[in-house]
């Protein structure tokens, strides 16, 4: 009888593993792979590619994208804006409040698109707080626009409307923001890389954070603990273009990750903790 060609299930098997080992290498080495690299470098249909990619997912070494994949502390994935209101939710009070105590009466500030940042809004029409908000949030719009009082002076940051994230982004948002100066601006991110560089998951949205920080006279970071143990796919700026970071709910087990953030000129708040509320920047 002619000898077969075909492989064994286990040969087939060795090469799958094989060759999915050597695609975590190059996302390793590269932050990201597409469908189209694993066909030509491994001479694979772009279904095995895509099967690859899926099973590497399911193993927790990447995160599919539309086209390939990235590591996953890379991730383009972003949730939306209902979604996040239903996470962190104590912590985000708990910034919101901190960021309120700082603001004074009269001033300008810059919220963004964070629900942080709509906790906030939320605080400051609940205290009557007569201030000036300009927003790329249209949460944020509705909230004050919908408060009859009118204490709260609103100026909306218009341009392409992202449905995901309900906030304004583009060039023309952005080139709203720039013909405005804020005493404060308010702002989440995504995650912070351990170099201390903010991240975002979409990069529209990064520029209009960027924008945001360049344009006021005191930037306040609001994360909770979640957020430095991530990092998304565009980069905004390092954290020293920020005054301070606020941060609440860090566990105890990931306070290493402050080192990220604690670095000279920037002042760190831990409003959780009781027996250290504050950590002054080195000078």
């Amino acid at each position: 009888m002619p000898k077969s060609n075909r492989k064994a299930p286990d040969d087939r098997l060795r090469l799958a593993e094989g060759r999915r080992e050597a695609i975590t290498e190059l996302l390793q080495a590269q932050r990201a792979v597409t469908v189209g690299e694993i066909e030509e470098r491994f001479g694979v249909s772009p279904m095995t590619a895509r099967r690859d990619l899926a099973e590497l997912e399911r193993q927790g070494q990447a995160r599919r994208t539309h086209g390939g994949a990235v590591l996953p502390s890379t991730s383009s994935h972003e949730d939306s804006f209902t979604a996040r209101m239903a996470t962190a939710t104590a912590a985000k009070r708990l910034l919101a409040t901190a960021a309120a105590a700082t603001v004074e009466d009269g001033e300008a500030l810059f919220l963004d698109s964070s629900t942080t940042a709509y906790h906030l809004a939320e605080l400051l029409i609940r205290e009557d707080r007569p201030v000036t908000v300009v927003t790329n949030s249209l949460p944020i719009v509705d909230l004050i626009a919908s408060n009859a009082r009118e204490t709260i002076e609103l100026i909306v940051a218009g341009g392409q409307l992202r449905r995901i994230s309900r906030s304004f982004v583009g060039p023309v948002a952005v080139e709203s923001l720039r013909r405005h100066w804020t005493d404060r601006a308010f702002l989440s991110v995504k995650g912070i890389a351990p170099d201390g560089t903010l991240t975002d998951a979409d990069p529209l949205e990064a520029e209009v954070k960027r924008t945001m920080i360049a344009q006021a006279g005191h930037a306040t970071l609001l994360v909770d603990g979640g957020k430095l143990d991530r990092r998304g796919l565009s980069v905004i700026g390092p954290v020293t273009d920020c005054t301070d970071v606020l941060v609440a709910g860090l566990a105890t087990e990931n306070e290493d990750l402050l080192a990220a953030i604690d670095v000279p000129g920037v002042t760190v708040r831990r409003l959780d903790r009781e027996d250290d509320p504050t950590a002054e920047a080195s000078a």
